[in-house]
């Protein structure tokens, strides 16, 4: 029997198969619906006959034609709902919010998306002793999972080429794996987004906005101030944010609140393993995007902490920072300006140490808009009397570049730079970058 019905299912479909075009063709009004309704019901009075002899018993009386429909005016498409009104520049949107359900609930795994980022660099300098020649710089990794409607988590991985990265003695050049952020989020609204982990500290444009990935920049390097491994700015923090964006009369204020680990002992490092002194960092940062015009952006920071270096003295550290951007591209302006406070606690000892850049950039109208020249100068000042950044030299120094985008994925950049520290020659350098992301 089961046999029999495959012949049938079979039988049926090359039936369908085999009958001439215009019957399959679709119908645009009733008469020739009516007409193919006819031509369908014979051939399966065919088929059922066929099938029947197959089987062994008596053919299905045949199935009389239904009687033509009035006709009738062919079914309108259902009106589209009205689109929602274009939200002005620098409006937050909120999209429709739909429920995705758990990954378990949906029966899959969350599903992750990569990013990479890589960057190849040449380099020579007029300094006594310096290298040149070429290097490779950071092979880096972003990872993106949705784990429900509202929770994210995302992830970056770096691999830095280092003099010392390999073990045993003398140290073996190679690469050091960085895990350089890792957080998962809870997405309640624009509003109001809580996550946890390893971030970049938002105390500054910089940090927030250019992440690892030279691609992700205009220019080759970073600003002295926000240095990856540099000590002037906790770079990375580990704890818990609060933030998220308020429309506010079209000032789209964005807001965030931290509590974390601070510096470590190394106060170039994070807390990652947990916090050096059991005195947790904190850090409120506002800033805002308004609809006009269109493109600036301007706020500020502050954050408090207690160190505790190797040498045992500890110190409260207090971090205030401003920004100017303008986020267009003809021209582009970044300012920033950060203090650094230093108190040790129970001694006297107290200073300020001030840092700034300010970097003006214009993508060229003409050639497909491919060339983008820069320039930036930056300014650290480091008191005698601040004994944690002894380590942290002042600079006054230039940047003139240019960038070009081979493609819409990879960069070459080209850079002069010179610069001055206390008690030492101006250093001479030029630089050349591809970036890439993929």
């Amino acid at each position: 029997m089961k046999l029999l019905m495959k012949s049938s299912m079979i039988l049926i479909c090359l039936g369908l198969l085999r009958m001439p075009a215009p019957v399959l063709a679709q119908a645009p009004n009733s008469a020739e619906s009516n007409d193919l309704i006819k031509a369908l019901l014979a051939r399966v009075e065919q088929l059922e006959k066929r099938v029947a002899e197959l089987e062994g018993r008596p053919a299905p009386s045949p199935t009389p034609a239904p009687e033509a429909p009035e006709a009738v005016a062919p079914p309108q498409p259902p009106e589209a709902p009205p689109s929602p009104p274009e939200a002005p520049p620098g409006e937050p949107v909120t999209a429709p919010q739909v429920h995705m359900g758990h990954p378990d609930e949906q029966g899959s795994a969350p599903v992750s998306h990569i990013a990479g980022f890589s960057d190849l660099n040449f380099s020579t300098t007029d300094r006594h002793g310096a290298r040149s020649g070429f290097n490779e710089g950071q092979f880096v990794l972003h990872l993106n999972s949705r784990l429900s409607s509202k929770v994210v988590f995302f992830g970056e991985l770096s691999f830095s080429a280092r003099t010392d990265a390999g073990t045993g003695l003398p140290p073996a050049t190679g690469f050091n794996a960085e895990v350089e952020r890792a957080m998962v989020r809870f997405d309640q609204s624009d509003y109001l987004k809580v996550s946890f982990g390893r971030y970049h500290t938002p105390i500054n444009y910089w940090n927030m906005t250019f992440h690892h990935g030279q691609w992700l920049q205009t220019t080759a390097s970073r600003p002295e101030m926000v240095q990856f491994g540099g000590s002037f700015l906790p770079i990375h923090f580990v704890g818990t944010l609060v933030e998220g964006v308020l429309p506010a009369s079209g000032l789209n204020l964005n807001y965030n609140l931290g509590l974390g680990n601070g510096r470590s002992s190394v106060i170039s490092r994070a807390g990652d393993w947990g916090d050096i002194n059991n005195n947790r960092a904190w850090l409120v940062t506002l800033f805002s995007r308004p609809n006009r015009p269109y493109g600036l952006q301007f706020g500020g920071s502050v954050y408090r902490d207690k160190i505790t270096p190797i040498a045992g003295r500890e110190f409260r550290e207090w971090i205030q920072t401003a920004h100017l951007v303008w986020q267009k591209e003809n021209p582009e302006l970044i300012a920033e300006f950060s203090n650094v406070s230093h108190q040790e606690v129970g001694g006297p000892s107290q200073s300020n140490s001030q840092a700034w850049y300010v970097q003006l950039g214009y993508r060229l109208p003409g050639l497909q808009k491919l060339w983008k020249p820069y320039y930036r100068f930056e300014y650290i000042h480091i008191p005698a009397g601040d004994t944690l950044f002894r380590a942290v030299p002042s600079l006054a120094g230039s940047t003139i570049g240019v960038r070009y985008d081979i493609s819409s994925f990879a960069a070459l950049k080209l850079e002069y730079r010179n610069q001055r520290r206390p008690g030492e020659p101006r250093v001479n350098g030029a630089f050349a970058q591809t970036s890439f992301t993929f």
